[in-house]
């Protein structure tokens, strides 16, 4: 009965992130014979297959809205509100594919996302044109990402990394950045760090941003059954955010209980899934 009740709930849960084609998906991924973009040993591996990614995946989300360009961006094209699970399956589906795939699946993962940056382009509302192939906003939006996974997997990941191994991992990650056109990814924890506060003044808490951050905290389109669960993946996705971030946010923050209840909550619930998807 466990076994029957782990493979129901794993398969919901795959079935909401991969959506109706990740089953083929997979079989491609990991039936695809040939050389890989990264070794099984490699940090990156362990790090976007670990169930630790739901929680460094809002996060980024949440990190990456508040450059206004990105912001206007994912508000006028990405169909966030009205296909957000749309954008999750084709996000989950580049992740895995890039991992994990055989390299020219990666290369042509990446060559179809390069493809539609192209055609992303438009005004922000404080006047200024943007477009999603900029190589500055590229980078900005890989930066984010990164720092919020290696966070979350440190937070919650079943084998943290090392600090050699973090390294590893930026330096890993950069390796797809580039491909997809970022002109000078970090490649240690430290360069990554020094990256994110080379942008801080260009970031804030737009209207745009501070619109996204109230539909994907608190009116996420699930079932009622799937939102006390989403409510704890939130409150420590946002617990792990600088507090200048939350603050353009102007999302609250509750110091007591980020030091209890709300990892409590997180470790369960990661391991809830690690264990529902294993």
């Amino acid at each position: 009965m466990g076994t029957d009740l782990r493979s129901r709930v794993g398969g919901l849960i795959f079935a909401r992130v991969a959506g109706p084609e990740g089953p083929a998906r997979r079989e491609r991924i990991l039936g695809t014979p040939g050389p890989r973009w990264f070794a099984e040993d490699r940090p990156i591996r362990r790090v976007h297959g670990d169930a630790a990614m739901f929680v460094g995946g809002l996060r980024a989300l949440l990190l990456q809205s508040l450059h206004p360009l990105a912001m206007a961006g994912v508000a006028g094209h990405s169909g966030y509100r009205g296909d957000p699970w749309g954008r999750l399956h084709r996000t989950s589906a580049f992740l895995a594919t890039t991992t994990f795939g055989a390299a020219e699946d990666a290369q042509a993962a990446v060559d179809q996302v390069r493809s539609i940056h192209e055609r992303v382009r438009g005004t922000a509302p404080d006047g200024r044109p943007y477009a999603a192939s900029d190589p500055h906003l590229l980078q900005w939006v890989h930066v984010a990402e990164i720092d919020s996974f290696l966070t979350a997997h440190q937070r919650f990941g079943s084998q943290p990394l090392s600090a050699a191994e973090a390294d590893d991992y930026v330096a890993d990650a950069a390796h797809i950045a580039r491909k997809l056109g970022a002109p000078a990814p970090p490649e240690t924890v430290a360069e990554l760090t020094a990256c994110l506060e080379s942008y801080r003044a260009e970031l804030t808490g737009t209207k745009e941003a501070r619109d996204a951050a109230r539909f994907l905290l608190l009116t996420p389109p699930l079932p009622l059954v799937a939102r006390p669960p989403y409510a704890v993946l939130a409150a420590n996705a946002v617990a792990l955010l600088p507090g200048w971030a939350s603050r353009e946010l102007w999302l609250p923050r509750l110091p007591f209980a980020e030091a209890t209840a709300v990892p409590l909550g997180g470790h369960a619930l990661v391991r809830g899934i690690r264990w529902a998807m294993r």
